[in-house]
């Protein structure tokens, strides 16, 4: 029999409560969504990012109804971008009563406390944890795209729109994240007809990338790859504007960020590409709707993809408990076992792209986007 999909569209829900004002709920209740990441340290702009954009989702279900006639709660905790940290703040929000989990915000951390939502069978959704290990347990899934499919595809659309044939890399060698991403760009490189000329990794030493850049440009690399977090890819930016090196250089989703780096000149990012599923300054009805909202409830902050990763998340959860026809008096693991099978029935149209999920794996089916950076802002490469 073939499947029936449920399709939730968030612009029409974000409109309704423009309409409805306060929220008439149907009775007593409410689910509680736990979401975990870094607020401080050096990966706070997308753990800040994430908990406003789920908060604003949180906010506007609220408004319209809430979840099958239930209010939402949305209860938060910092890991730092730390996996014994966010096992810590895992279990405390889990005893705060914590239903389901939006989270965690970063890889390394989100692997462990996957391992420990498998074993309470508590359903997991992450916003943005994009190496493979993140979603292992049948109780996981994500929003953003894995790390194979972000270097697959970065390799594809330097190919594709001919921006390069000879390619330098600099990676972290310490992080999942950037391995899985470098590892499978490479694997993808060479049927795009690019030559890797450099291969260079950093993990001790984040703040001299002098060598990796010397090697990217005694290599004649037209172009250089840097599957990596925003801050240490402003400083490669910095170092290699001082040293004359001046390739155009690609980033993945851990790149968006780079233009609130303090003290960053973002001058010296002009030019640089990367993959995002979403840009503020995109002029469809839902995105400008989101940003304002945004804008106006986060004192004029700009959102990047990570608050829309978990704006989409928030949604997603939605559907996924209206589909299942869940109430909050069910337990966290009963919850768990009708949403991992109602993801499986759900389209979420969203400010990321148009989304589903295999149940199987975990992984979304959404099309690729990309972005140059010209006079200070991103402009879609579509």
């Amino acid at each position: 029999m073939k499947k029936m999909t449920k399709v939730i569209g968030i612009c029409a829900a974000a409109a309704m409560v423009m309409t409805t004002g306060t929220a008439a709920f149907a009775e007593e209740g409410t689910f509680t969504i736990g979401a975990i990441g870094p607020v401080t340290g050096a990966a706070a702009a997308y753990g800040i990012s994430v908990m406003n954009g789920a908060q604003l989702a949180v906010d506007e279900i609220n408004a319209s109804g809430g979840i099958n006639g239930y209010q939402v709660e949305l209860i938060t905790a910092d890991d730092e971008h730390d996996a014994e940290k966010s096992v810590n703040a895992y279990n405390d929000l889990k005893d705060k009563g914590m239903q389901m989990l939006l989270g965690t915000v970063t890889s390394a951390p989100c692997i462990a406390v996957e391992g420990e939502a498998l074993n309470d069978n508590m359903f997991l959704l992450t916003p943005s944890g994009s190496a493979v290990d993140c979603i292992t347990g049948e109780n996981a899934f994500r929003v953003c795209f894995a790390d194979p499919a972000q270097g697959a595809k970065s390799a594809q659309f330097i190919g594709e729109h001919g921006l390069a044939t000879k390619i330098g890399i600099i990676y972290d060698s310490s992080d999942p994240y950037s391995t899985g991403i470098m590892e499978s760009f490479v694997a993808e490189a060479d049927s795009q007809g690019l030559e890797v000329v450099s291969n260079e990794a950093f993990s001790d030493n984040r703040t001299d990338f002098s060598a990796q850049l010397n090697k990217a440009k005694d290599a004649e690399a037209e172009l250089v790859f840097l599957p990596f977090y925003y801050q240490e890819a402003a400083l490669v930016l910095k170092q290699a504007s001082d040293m004359g090196f001046a390739p155009t250089f690609f980033g993945c989703d851990g790149m968006d960020g780079i233009l609130t780096v303090e003290n960053f000149d973002t001058s010296l990012a002009e030019g640089l590409m990367l993959l995002t599923p979403f840009t503020p300054n995109a002029e469809d009805e839902m995105t400008q709707n989101f940003v304002a909202a945004y804008e106006e409830a986060f004192d004029g902050l700009v959102p990047i993809q990570f608050g829309a990763d978990a704006y989409d998340g928030i949604y997603a959860m939605k559907a996924a408990l209206e589909d299942a026809d869940a109430n909050p008096d069910m337990s966290a693991s009963e919850l768990c076992d009708l949403m991992k099978v109602s993801m499986g029935n759900i389209t979420v149209e969203g400010l990321t792209g148009t989304i589903t999920w295999d149940p199987a794996t975990g992984e979304p089916e959404k099309e690729p986007k990309a972005v140059v950076i010209e006079n200070g802002e991103y402009v879609s490469q579509d």
